[in-house]
């Protein structure tokens, strides 16, 4: 696929989604608000319970700065994932027309999924410098310029693993009539071992050490951790930007073949 077309496909997603403004930004100033007074009145129920100044080395304005963070980035790196476009492209017989294209079905379904999150990409950046001017950041937080182009990075890579983590998914509709659940499945899985539920600190301390090699971490915790500065060091900004690109690979590789198998079986015919 040529670069002029890849870059034309994610904006003409990135234009039909934003052509229902008001939608758009009532669900997102919803979802914020909403997510937000949550773990407002859940955290502080247990900071006042425990009678702690810190859990998990976390403080009340900390951990709320980690968990609006969970929820800007979140949206930027998941996208449009409960779409399950290629899925039901497959079930529905859609797939047929992409098979006469011109072009590799991966990159231009990639190029849409990277269209769905521009307006993500424009709505984290307001939200975030609303909520800073408005409430401030916490006088240990970390967050500052560098740490901002630094997270750039990082976000690039957890976009593209989570795309590879639910194509496979995806492509088992080639064999299965309803794939949504497993859709559900790993978004949940991806929430609760990625660090947005809970942070990391918050598990058994050999647990933790273990999610760090898993996908999941560089989908969510990670990208938040070097937003928020908790990442100083080269040498863990290095390890996580690896651990990302590995599962990339790894994963990218396996969808080659579930692909080829579930073309030879795939009939058109649609529901």
């Amino acid at each position: 696929m040529s670069l002029r077309l890849f870059r034309r496909l994610v904006f003409l997603e990135a234009s039909k989604l934003m052509s229902y403004r008001g939608d758009f930004w009532i669900t997102a100033v919803a979802n914020l608000l909403a997510t937000t007074v949550v773990h407002w009145f859940l955290m502080r129920a247990i900071f006042d319970t425990t009678g702690a100044e810190t859990l998990g080395g976390y403080t009340l304005p900390e951990i709320m700065t980690y968990f609006i963070g969970v929820n800007l980035i979140g949206r930027v790196v998941r996208g449009a994932d409960l779409q399950m476009g290629i899925a039901s492209e497959i079930y529905d017989g859609g797939l047929s027309r992409y098979l006469l294209y011109p072009t590799r079905y991966l990159p231009f379904k990639y190029a849409q999924h990277l269209g769905a999150i521009i307006p993500e990409i424009i709505q984290m950046f307001l939200f975030a410098g609303i909520l800073i001017a408005i409430l401030g950041l916490p006088e240990e937080s970390g967050v500052t310029w560098v740490s901002i182009a630094m997270t750039l990075p990082t976000l690039v890579i957890a976009n593209l693993l989570y795309f590879l983590l639910s194509t496979p998914i995806q492509f088992t509709s080639f064999w299965a009539d309803n794939v949504w659940s497993l859709g559900v499945l790993l978004r949940f899985t991806s929430l609760l071992l990625g660090g947005a539920m809970l942070p990391l600190t918050w598990f058994p301390e050999s647990a933790m050490h273990a999610l760090r090699y898993l996908p999941f971490v560089a989908c969510c915790e990670f990208p938040v951790r070097v937003a928020t500065g908790e990442v100083t060091t080269l040498g863990e900004y290095s390890l996580g930007l690896t651990v990302g690109l590995a599962w990339c690979g790894v994963l990218g590789l396996a969808c080659l073949p579930i692909w080829r198998k579930g073309q030879l079986g795939y009939t058109g015919v649609g529901i």
